[in-house]
């Protein structure tokens, strides 16, 4: 199988990721922070006080109004992101592709982290299946994108999990700092906690995309004669279906529960953006970009 190359997302064009609302830190010429200093690009002028320094008095100003005032800049800093990936027993599904959920997870995962290392934006790496598992801080460093892609090659789905007490317990524990949340999972979870766990993540302030791997199986369930379902995350529960019958009935079910995610996302302005493991990453990856940016 060819190996999949983050770069091919370049030939899109405008593929910088650009957090929508205001987040703590933004690249510089990119990504704009609200907080001013004194940094690079001019934002207003303020009145002298007492203990200013006077280096960044504007004595033209001064020579025209003969009062003193200060130049204020635009602090630019970078953009922290936290690439929040799902390695529960559920992502090992992959029907009749080539790669599975958490294969698919993995590579659009590695192709953000290269876009925003390119970009001089931190990034970091969470891992969970029962509990959260692996912990990357967002880091700038080249050494530190080579651990992240080495961690993510090195990750495998584990267990049984629940999808929004990580999420929860993730909010509360690892992301203190504002930034960018990238959530990729197949968000197989009860639709009330989901939202909950997303609505404490904007509370925080973070600014948040969730990507929803499923397989093309899971959408359309195609399968015609009675087939025996082995649930991924506890091997010993299995069971003989009678796809005939209740095929209508899933089909609805997911309807429901996806369309139930595009409301509740809108809502709590989070990007929400469902992925295809029959389509190729780049371009599903790469057309979503380029809307966003």
């Amino acid at each position: 199988m060819r190996r999949f190359d983050p770069s091919e997302l370049v030939r899109f064009g405008g593929l910088g990721l650009v957090a929508r609302r205001l987040v703590e830190g933004y690249m510089t010429g990119i990504h704009r922070s609200p907080y001013k200093g004194f940094s690079v690009e001019f934002a207003e002028h303020r009145a002298y006080y007492p203990g200013d320094e006077i280096r960044h008095v504007d004595w033209r100003a001064y020579g025209k109004t003969d009062r003193y005032f200060v130049k204020e800049y635009e602090e630019e800093t970078n953009l922290r992101a936290m690439l929040v990936l799902d390695a529960s027993g559920s992502m090992k599904y992959r029907g009749a592709q080539a790669t599975s959920k958490f294969e698919y997870a993995r590579q659009v995962a590695a192709s953000l982290a290269y876009l925003l290392f390119s970009q001089r934006d931190a990034v970091g790496l969470l891992t969970h299946d029962t509990t959260p598992r692996l912990h990357l801080p967002p880091k700038t460093s080249s050494k530190h994108l080579l651990a992240v892609l080495r961690a993510l090659e090195e990750s495998e789905p584990g267990g049984e999990t629940s999808l929004a007490a990580n999420w929860e317990l993730i909010a509360a524990r690892h992301l203190t700092r504002r930034g960018l949340v990238v959530l990729l999972s197949d968000a197989f979870d009860q639709i009330e906690p989901l939202v909950r766990a997303m609505r404490h993540l904007r509370y925080r302030r973070h600014d948040v995309i969730l990507f929803q791997i499923v397989a093309p199986e899971e959408i359309d369930f195609p399968f015609r004669r009675p087939t025996r379902f082995r649930n991924l995350e506890i091997v010993s529960d299995e069971r003989q279906v009678d796809v005939r019958r209740m095929r209508e009935e899933y089909r609805k079910n997911f309807a429901d529960h996806t369309e139930a995610l595009r409301r509740a996302t809108a809502e709590l302005h989070i990007d929400y953006q469902m992925l295809r493991t029959d389509q190729p990453v780049e371009r599903a990856l790469g057309l979503y970009l380029t809307g966003r940016g």
